[in-house]
């Protein structure tokens, strides 16, 4: 299969990129900074802007699916990265006439997701970091999954939990809607997405990713994907 996948040389989208070419697929790399990614044997590198139409319909020709795993920094201001974006992807794949998408989204955008048993977690973290830190962000999630779900894709919106770095894939566990557990290891992520890509168990549904078999320590993740990385 030959797959798009946008947010490339973003932490998931390596991970995804990297797993897509080791199952034998063709991966058409979407990046929007020139020479950040090295094409190499079954990838090609497309430079667009994800928010860009015209330079979307270009770098998606030609292909059989869709992968978006790009990914936005918390701001104050309002965040627009992945509405736009689901717009542009979803208008191209239309005129394209592709039709499987996947959109990473987060746990966050289902109002009901509280994980079974992390009081700290639920009463602390998630409502200074995801709901006040990350509100303009995770609207735009809410947004970018409204635009999705109007259209006749064959969709899934793929939603995991805290992310962080595992250097191999685990015995993660995918459910609908939303997964009950904090945490989802990148690598994880990936796996998740290619194999629903082939299994298309949750085709124009949600579903939900975590983590089960490694739990990484809360405060070195936020030092990590928050802090550091600003």
């Amino acid at each position: 299969m030959r797959i798009a996948v946008f947010g490339a040389n973003g932490p998931t989208g390596r991970h995804v990129s990297t797993q897509a070419l080791a199952a034998g697929h063709e991966v058409v790399a979407v990046t929007r900074r020139p020479g950040s990614l090295t094409p190499r044997p079954g990838l090609t590198v497309a430079v667009a802007d994800a928010t860009d139409p015209a330079a979307v319909d270009a770098a998606i020709g030609g292909t059989d699916a869709v992968l978006s795993a790009l990914g936005a920094r918390f701001s104050k201001e309002t965040i627009t990265l992945y509405s736009a974006s689901a717009t542009a992807i979803t208008g191209a794949m239309t005129r394209h006439g592709i039709k499987r998408l996947l959109a990473v989204s987060s746990s966050i955008a289902d109002p009901n997701w509280r994980p079974t048993g992390a009081h700290f977690f639920n009463h602390v973290l998630d409502p200074l970091v995801n709901r006040r830190l990350g509100r303009t962000l995770h609207e735009d999630m809410r947004r970018m999954e409204a635009v999705i779900r109007q259209t006749d894709l064959d969709w899934t919106l793929v939603r995991p939990s805290g992310l962080f770095e595992h250097p191999v894939v685990t015995d993660y566990h995918a459910c609908e809607t939303s997964a009950d557990g904090v945490f989802t290891a990148r690598a994880d992520l990936a796996a998740s997405m290619l194999r629903e890509l082939e299994e298309r168990k949750y085709v124009r549904r949600a579903m939900g990713v975590i983590t089960t078999a490694v739990k990484p320590n809360i405060a070195k993740v936020i030092w990590q994907e928050g802090v550091k990385k600003k």
